[in-house]
């Protein structure tokens, strides 16, 4: 028993020696290495911090910045099935007025050439809205490559440019199209109208098509017209490459325009001259149906737009680097440089269309907004990363277009949970900084435009508001123009699902 216990004092001791030979051994060499090399090599390094105004955390951080969402290995798949034919005999003529602005226009042209399709019909060329509240004179081959969009579609729908001059005399019938329409109301209750005209036009061209429950070949038409066929014109692509050529760029959408805080009532951080200024437009404007709006209220439930201040705050949260190129797509910012001028101080290299190209080259689209737009709207597409401040019209075409080309990243601010943080803010209960950051990230952390299926209507919803509450066919083409590629285990092919 004592021979044991003097076995483990023996070996205690030998450890505890060799301990402090060990620590002896690394203070001199400390001592000595500290003398011959600079400080940074014997500073340990510190925890990966997030990223503040000047230095995103290491490259590790900005490389996860840049990256692309998984995609699942979804690819576009939009080709006609095997039973898929040509286009029948045409029993009559459709034209089309479009409204909205551009990508209202693009949305409803596309459910036009489905509609067509569907009743039998020859599509003439669309006429764009001249009449909108941007009072925009373009044609349709100013915006997009006539010609293309009628060859790209010759296998889905007969398409000519304009009305034959012996149809001008025909029966002609005016009809709005019932808005949300499924295939049933097209080929009963507007077909049997060939009984009576040979001239058809749809008085509107928004919304009218079901988002869901179409049959799959048209559903895969729609996204043929929209994402193919619709193709900008040649001169539209004038910003693309010159904005590339500074590298990796981020495409903002700033949706503080004044007519979208006039017909949102939304006010943050404007002067009660400016609020008023707003106020006095959207009550003279007969089509913006709302006219008395709470902004607080508006603002609470993240119905406004980010101010660019906030873009900044939010921007800089996200690890974005100071020296980061970045693309402003959109209109005269209300307020102007001063407004901008807190973005501006963090992110000096904002771009926009006056900046990329000349006033001589710009002055051919100046007074055309839906050409303005398109220029915005291709940038956007082909940016490393889109974000936009507000949910609207282009924000909503730009991301499904995005995730119709594999998912390319968006990332889309949660408004109502971080207008909380911003006022928090501004009334000094919070401060820029670690905390702040980790908010915004946790919130953020599944907006990055990720594959999913498109939402289907709210849960109690009926009638027309069910349909309202779905999410656009286009702007989440998944599961009808998406599909799964897997890679089988005995050859390199793919196979589509």
């Amino acid at each position: 028993m004592q021979r044991k216990r003097r076995r483990t004092v023996v070996v205690v001791r030998y450890v505890i020696t060799c301990a402090l030979c060990m620590i002896a051994l690394f203070a001199l060499l400390h001592v000595h290495l500290k003398a011959f090399l600079p400080s940074e090599f014997i500073k340990l390094p510190e925890p990966c911090k997030l990223p503040t105004l000047d230095v995103a955390c290491g490259s590790l951080e900005e490389d996860n910045l840049w990256k692309r969402p998984p995609n699942r290995d979804y690819v576009p798949c939009f080709e006609p099935s095997s039973s898929y034919t040509s286009p029948g005999e045409s029993r009559g003529y459709l034209l089309v007025n479009t409204n909205g602005g551009l990508n209202q226009m693009r949305a409803g042209i596309s459910d036009m050439v489905a509609v067509a399709r569907i009743i039998n019909a020859t599509l003439v060329i669309p006429e764009l809205d001249k009449s909108s509240f941007w009072q925009d004179t373009s044609n349709f081959s100013d915006v997009f490559d006539e010609d293309y969009f009628v060859n790209s579609l010759s296998n889905d729908v007969k398409i000519i440019k304009k009305l034959p001059k012996e149809m001008e005399t025909a029966a002609k019938a005016v009809k709005l199209f019932r808005s949300w329409s499924g295939i049933d109301y097209y080929q009963e209750d507007i077909a049997s109208m060939w009984e009576e005209y040979q001239v058809i036009r749809a008085a509107k061209s928004d919304s009218r098509l079901a988002n869901n429950n179409l049959p799959p070949d048209i559903q895969k038409l729609r996204c043929r017209a929209f994402y193919e066929a619709l193709r900008f014109a040649p001169q539209i692509e004038l910003l693309v490459d010159r904005m590339k050529s500074y590298g990796r760029y981020i495409a903002l959408h700033l949706r503080y325009e004044k007519d979208m805080l006039a017909f949102s009532g939304c006010t943050q951080d404007l002067s009660p001259e400016e609020a008023d200024e707003l106020r006095i437009l959207r009550e003279n404007t007969s089509h913006w149906k709302v006219k008395d709006i709470d902004p607080m209220e508006q603002r609470a439930k993240g119905l406004c737009p980010l101010t660019p201040k906030e873009v900044g705050m939010f921007l800089n949260a996200s690890g974005v680097p100071s020296n980061t190129p970045i693309y402003i797509a959109a209109g005269d910012i209300y307020g102007g440089d001063a407004r901008m001028a807190d973005l501006q101080s963090r992110y000096p290299l904002l771009m926009n269309k006056g900046k990329l190209a000349s006033v001589e080259e710009l002055e051919p689209f100046a007074n055309y907004a839906s050409q303005m737009a398109a220029l915005d709207y291709i940038v956007s597409v082909e940016s490393d990363i889109f974000i936009p401040s507000y949910s609207g019209n282009m924000a909503r075409a730009v991301e499904g277009h995005r995730r119709f080309l594999e998912h390319r990243k968006t990332i889309s601010p949660d408004r109502k949970a971080l207008v909380r943080l911003f006022d928090k803010i501004k009334q000094g209960t919070m401060k820029e900084g670690k905390n702040m950051w980790n908010r915004i990230a946790e919130i953020q952390k599944r907006r990055k435009g990720s594959p999913r299926k498109r939402k289907g209507p709210i849960s109690g919803t009926k009638g027309m508001d069910r349909f309202r509450s779905e999410e656009a066919f286009y702007v989440n083409p998944l599961p009808d123009c998406l599909c799964r590629k897997e890679s089988p285990i005995v050859n390199s092919s793919f196979i589509i699902k």
